[in-house]
């Protein structure tokens, strides 16, 4: 069902091929303002009809055409202009979306708006955010005023892509309509304390995790075998639990000697428990391993096996 239409010009009568905005089809029926059925519709004359593929916008002009195919060209080339203009429309930064939302390159930038009820409160609230800022993510503040939230306000972060934050104020009847259909986020608070919290763990989220190395086991060399296509080292586990597919680095007298490199890794050929291939060895247990593309093995060396974890990063 399609919303009331007025004619403008012309007589609009069932069966006639009507194109409103992104939506076309033959009228199956109209009914007049008492809600009666009606064939046909002079100039001036509101009425009810059913047929279109969809419900057009309010205020959308509606013209009859002879030619189907023509009428369905021309909605279909509106649909499609509608669908491009939505892939650019950007999305505004919220707080919640922050920790999802990937900047260009390693800076990123959070802007802010903050509206509050005196003036001492905003200056507060506007250097304790900024003093949030880190190499990596910089909190700026585009605007900062006394009053109400307002339209202007809404139209300023819609432009610059930033977050309102209200303290003891509320936006006006004319803010909170755009800033809805604007998907602009406004926070209020009535504590800075609770603010800058939820700013800071919002900036929490866009920091990069950080990549730890977690040492898992230390293995001693101690006896060497050298054959055709591989030199087998015979160790005994120290301590922790060193496993097949751990990732590793041979240490000679405190130097890393294999692999050599920033970022850099190795990993096992093989890991043996006498004859049998096992999965992991754990502390106190003798093993023989080989070093993937690695044979200069000696005696005393001491194989480190570590694994990465990444760890949220805080201010």
């Amino acid at each position: 069902m399609s919303p009331p239409s007025s004619v403008q010009n012309g007589t609009f009568r069932v069966g006639d091929l009507v194109v409103s905005g992104q939506y076309f089809g033959r009228v199956k029926a109209m009914f007049n303002e008492r809600n009666k059925r009606v064939d046909e519709a002079p100039p001036s004359t509101p009425v009810l009809l059913l047929g279109l593929n969809g419900a057009p916008q309010a205020g959308e002009k509606f013209r009859v055409y002879e030619d189907e195919s023509e009428a369905k060209e021309v909605a279909n080339k509106r649909a499609q202009i509608l669908r491009e203009q939505g892939i650019r429309t950007k999305k505004h930064i919220t707080l919640d979306e922050i920790g999802r939302r990937l900047a260009l390159g390693n800076f990123k930038e959070l802007n802010l708006i903050i509206k509050g009820d005196v003036d001492g409160s905003v200056e507060a609230l506007s250097d304790s955010l900024q003093k949030l800022s880190t190499e990596e993510i910089a909190v700026r503040v585009v605007h900062k005023a006394v009053g109400a939230i307002t339209e202007s306000d809404v139209l300023l972060a819609t432009a610059s892509d930033a977050v309102i934050v209200g303290f003891n104020v509320r936006p006006s009847s004319c803010a909170s309509r755009p800033a809805e259909n604007e998907g602009v986020e406004i926070k209020t608070y009535s504590i800075i304390y609770n603010a800058i919290e939820e700013v800071k763990s919002a900036m929490e989220g866009l920091l990069e995790p950080k990549v730890v190395e977690k040492i898992v086991a230390n293995v001693e060399v101690r006896n060497v075998f050298k054959f055709d296509k591989a030199t087998v080292a015979g160790c005994y586990v120290l301590d922790g639990k060193i496993f097949r597919n751990s990732k590793i680095r041979v240490v000679r007298d405190g130097i890393v000697i294999y692999p050599v490199g920033e970022g850099a890794s190795a990993e096992l050929q093989s890991l043996k428990r006498f004859k049998d291939d096992v999965k992991e060895v754990p502390s106190g247990m003798e093993c023989g391993l080989t070093v993937k593309n690695f044979n200069d093995v000696r005696v005393g060396d001491i194989v480190e096996a570590y694994e990465e974890e990444e760890v949220k990063r805080t201010l």
